[in-house]
C-alpha cells in the first residue's frame, strides 16, 4: 500500500490526531512493505517509493519522524536526505536512514548528519522501533530546554530516574529511594505553586509510553493530593508512588503492552503480572515509604473486590488505593497511544461515573472532578 493523498487533505486535518505518524521511503518494494507492515502496529504509517510523492506530502504534514532507505531511485536515499535536510522547515524532523553493510559511505555521511540515526541492514525489528522512538524523544526532550526552569528539571529529572529503573532491574538491583525522591522535588513543587501545565504538555509526543503514562500519574496524583490538602513528605509519596507505580511493565513483552485491540486470555494475564513484578522489585528497595508500596500494588483495585492482585474491597483499600485508582484510570483514558487519541477530561470522567460505586471510590471521585473543573476553568490540563 503506497501513500494515500486523500489521508493528507492539509495540515489541519491531520493536526486533530494525537497519533504517531510516520514517513517511510524505499525504491525497495519488499523492504517497503516488510518496515510498513512491521510498523504498522504501533504508529500510522505512510509508505513511499518516490521522492518528489514524499516531498507532496512533506508540504501538507509533517510526520513525527521519517525512515529513510538508501535504495531510492537513481541518486539514492542519502543524497535525498542531504538535500531534505537543506529545507529549514524541515531539518528538525528526526530520521532513520538504512544502508547496507557494505556501504561505508553512506553509513558514516549519514551517522553524521543531525537528528539522524543509521541502522545497518540487515537490522533486528527491536532495533528500528528503538531508533524511531529515541528519535522521536530526543526531539521532544530538547524543548525542555525552552520551558521554565523548575518543570524543565521535573521533566528531566524523572526521566533520568525512570530510565535508571530499567537497568536496575536487568541488573537485579535494589532502588535508591532518596534519588528517586530527590527527582521527584521539582514536580512536587511545580504541582504546588500551580506552576505544572507545561509538564503535562511537555511530555506530549514523547514515545516512551510508560514513563509518559507514570509522568502523567505522578502529576495528577500529585496535583489530586494538594487540592486535598496534602503536605510534606506524603506530597512525595503520591509523586514518587506515580512515577513507580507501573515499573513492572519493563518486564511485559513490547507487542503485548502496545497491543491496540483486546487482549487474549493468556496475554491479559501476562498484563496484569505488571503489578507483582512491581512489588516485586519494589520489595528490595530499602527505607521505601508503605504509601508507594500501596499505590503501586493496589492502584488496579476495584471496591467491590474484582479487581487485582489481591481482590481486595471496602474497607481493606486505604485512601492511598482509592485515590490512585482514580488516576490510573483518569490517566489510561486521557493519554494518547500508538493506536487512539486522548480522551478528553470531560468525557473521561463521564466515563468514571458511569463506572458505578463498585469501581471507584465516589467520594474521592467527586473531589477529583471539582479538582478538573478548576483547573480546566483556568486552562487546558488535556
Amino acid at each position: 500500500m503506497l501513500f494515500n493523498e486523500a489521508a493528507l487533505q492539509g495540515e489541519s486535518s491531520l493536526g486533530k490526531t494525537n497519533k504517531t505518524d510516520i514517513f517511510v521511503i524505499s525504491g525497495n518494494d519488499k523492504h517497503l512493505h516488510d518496515v510498513s507492515q512491521a510498523l504498522m502496529s504501533f504508529y500510522v504509517v505512510h509508505p513511499f517509493n518516490d521522492a518528489g510523492k514524499l516531498s507532496e506530502a512533506l508540504e501538507l504534514f509533517h510526520p513525527t519522524a521519517i525512515v529513510i532507505d538508501e535504495e531510492l531511485g537513481a541518486s539514492g536515499g542519502l543524497k535525498f536526505l542531504q538535500n531534505f535536510r537543506k529545507i529549514p522547515r524541515w531539518n528538525l524532523i528526526p530520521v532513520v536512514f538504512t544502508a547496507k553493510k557494505g556501504h561505508m559511505e553512506q553509513i558514516q555521511v549519514s551517522s553524521s548528519s543531525s537528528l539522524v540515526r543509521t541502522l545497518v541492514k540487515p537490522y533486528r525489528f527491536s532495533a528500528l522501533l528503538k531508533a524511531i522512538s529515541d528519535q522521536v524523544n530526543a526531539h521532544v526532550e530538547a524543548q525542555w530546554h525552552l520551558m521554565e526552569p523548575t518543570q524543565k528539571a521535573a521533566l528531566e529529572n524523572t526521566l533520568s530516574s525512570f530510565n535508571s529503573v530499567a537497568d536496575l532491574i536487568a541488573d537485579g538491583k535494589p532502588l535508591p529511594y532518596q534519588d528517586i525522591q530527590s527527582s521527584c522535588e521539582p514536580l512536587v513543587t511545580a504541582v504546588q505553586s500551580g506552576n505544572f501545565k507545561d509538564l503535562l504538555q511537555g511530555v506530549r509526543g514523547h514515545d516512551n509510553y510508560s514513563y509518559v503514562h507514570s509522568l502523567r500519574v505522578a502529576t495528577f496524583l500529585s496535583l489530586f493530593g494538594n487540592h486535598l490538602g496534602v503536605k510534606g513528605d506524603d506530597m512525595s509519596i503520591l509523586a514518587t508512588g506515580g512515577v513507580l507505580h507501573d515499573v513492572g511493565k519493563m518486564m511485559i513483552p513490547h507487542q503485548v503492552l502496545n497491543k491496540p485491540g483486546r487482549l487474549d486470555d493468556d496475554e491479559l494475564v501476562v498484563m496484569r503480572s505488571h503489578v507483582t513484578e512491581t512489588i516485586d522489585f519494589l520489595d528490595n528497595t530499602p527505607g521505601l515509604p508503605r504509601g508507594v508500596t500501596i499505590i503501586a500494588g493496589q492502584h488496579h483495585e476495584k471496591i467491590d473486590g474484582t479487581g487485582y492482585p489481591y481482590g481486595l474491597k471496602g474497607k481493606e483499600l486505604n485512601e492511598l488505593a482509592r485515590m490512585a485508582a482514580i488516576i490510573d484510570v483518569f490517566s489510561a483514558l486521557t493519554d494518547r497511544r500508538c493506536y487512539k487519541d486522548p480522551m478528553s477530561p470531560v468525557k473521561a470522567m463521564e466515563i468514571m461515573e458511569d463506572m458505578g460505586s463498585g469501581h471507584l471510590d465516589q467520594h474521592f471521585l467527586l473531589a477529583f472532578k471539582e479538582l478538573l473543573l478548576d483547573a480546566t476553568s483556568e486552562s487546558n490540563i488535556h
